[in-house]
């Protein structure tokens, strides 16, 4: 029986295993996630984003005991730092998340981001659509939290949830340089710290300023304590209000196609450039053109179309 057939039997050790077969990139898993696809589409894929400290994965546990009293499925991938090591992920999310081990109704999985810039693995839409198979309602992303370019997560998530924390000096640090533009919904955590009150005033007159369009979503600005489970249910409920608010404007449906169309696009690039690196490397060609273009005697953009018209012409371009 394949992979993909057990998940659909809610296997879930083939699930981690066709999970861990997509993170390391082989050619098989393509295959199976051929057969999941039609299974997909279903789940309400929340994510999770701000920077290190911030309390991303307390807040996640929260959320993720939140959504199985609400008798929701809930799976959860946490995105961690490459180690430098062994190049695989540090684990300290699943770590934080222990108490759902043994709960059936959550599934989670940690990923390496393995120098993928954006705050996601290369992997992470995979295993995403992987957990929507297997049935669950809800999938969390964590971001890795690493600072300001965290915002692939808008590409992939439904509604985007970014935490800010007081005390780091300067207060929008954190939700600078297009940030605030990708937040559904802004949780101030920690807050009984000082300065948390401030910090969410701050927030609250920076989204004052943006231009709306009348019937566009309201982000909100909401206090919590992930660690002794303060303001998590309010958050919860701003959460599906704004999964209501994009099934009722038909919202959900463009981003689905959206996320479809990066989907491929990625897929896509990501096959065109193995198939003629690929072809380049094992022929000695990368060599050479390396080589030719350090002394100057061809450069980079006539060495891509000669390659390019070499590889998907069939004819020999003359190296400039």
């Amino acid at each position: 029986m394949s992979l993909a057939q057990r998940i659909l039997d809610g296997d879930l050790r083939a699930a981690a295993r066709l999970m861990r077969d997509l993170d390391d990139g082989f050619r098989s898993a393509a295959e199976e996630m051929k057969s999941l696809y039609p299974h997909t589409g279903r789940a309400f894929i929340l994510g999770i984003t701000g920077p290190p400290g911030a309390g991303k994965s307390t807040l996640v546990d929260q959320l993720t005991a939140a959504y199985r009293q609400r008798g929701r499925r809930v799976g959860v991938v946490a995105i961690d730092p490459t180690s430098p090591f062994t190049g695989g992920a540090i684990l300290g999310d699943r770590i934080r998340m222990n108490r759902h081990a043994e709960d059936p109704g959550v599934f989670i999985r940690s990923l390496a981001t393995r120098g993928h810039m954006g705050g996601l693995s290369r992997s992470t839409g995979d295993v995403v659509n992987v957990m929507d198979a297997m049935g669950m309602d809800v999938v969390i992303i964590e971001t890795v939290g690493v600072g300001q370019d965290e915002i692939d997560i808008v590409r992939m998530a439904h509604t985007t949830v970014v935490v800010s924390v007081p005390g780091l000096g300067d207060d929008i640090q954190a939700i600078k340089a297009g940030v605030l533009e990708i937040g559904d919904l802004f949780v101030v955590n920690k807050a009984d710290r000082e300065g948390a009150d401030r910090t969410a005033r701050e927030l609250a007159a920076m989204l004052e300023m943006k231009q709306a369009k009348p019937g566009d979503w309201q982000p909100k600005v909401l206090l919590t304590e992930a660690s002794r489970n303060k303001g998590i249910e309010e958050m919860v409920d701003e959460i599906e209000a704004h999964h209501g608010h994009l099934v009722n404007s038909g919202a959900l449906e463009r981003l689905k196609e959206e996320r479809s169309a990066r989907q491929f696009m990625d897929l896509l690039r990501e096959r065109l450039f193995a198939e003629v690196y690929g072809h380049i490397h094992v022929n000695g060609r990368f060599r050479e053109i390396v080589e030719d273009m350090a002394a100057r005697r061809t450069d980079p953009y006539s060495a891509v179309e000669m390659i390019i018209a070499e590889r998907f012409t069939g004819r020999q371009a003359s190296n400039p």
